[in-house]
C-alpha cells in the first residue's frame, strides 16, 4: 500500500494501551485486526502485545483519521476481544509521519 494520502488539517500522535481479553491465540488475538484496521483507515504506526495481557503502541496520521482509530480500538477491536478500557497518552500534533506503514511488532 502507499504511503497514507494527507488529509485535510494537522498530523496527529497519539499512544494506545488496551486493557480487556485483548490477546490469545497465541498471543496474537487482536495484532492482525489492529493493523488491518489501520491499514484500511490509512494511518501508520505500530502494535504489540504486552507482558501484562495488553495491547500497546501508536497511531500516527491525519488527525481524523487518528480519532477514527481511536474510537475503534476504544470499542470496536478484534472479533473475540473484549475491551474493558482504552488509554491514549501522549497526544500531539506533529509535522511529519515517523512511520511509513503500520506493523505489528514482536
Amino acid at each position: 500500500m502507499s504511503a497514507p494520502a494527507k488529509v485535510s488539517g494537522a498530523l496527529k500522535s497519539v499512544d494506545y494501551e488496551v486493557f480487556g481479553r485483548v490477546q490469545g491465540n497465541g498471543g496474537l488475538r487482536g495484532l492482525p485486526y489492529t493493523e488491518q484496521e489501520a491499514k484500511k483507515l490509512g494511518v501508520v504506526g505500530w502494535v504489540k502485545n504486552t507482558s501484562q495481557g495488553t495491547v500497546t503502541g501508536q497511531v500516527q496520521g491525519p488527525e481524523e483519521r487518528v480519532n477514527e482509530m481511536k474510537s475503534w480500538l476504544s470499542k470496536v477491536g478484534s472479533p473475540s476481544s473484549r475491551i474493558d478500557k482504552t488509554n491514549f497518552s501522549n497526544e500531539k500534533e506533529i509535522s511529519k509521519l515517523d512511520f511509513s506503514s503500520f506493523n505489528t511488532r514482536y
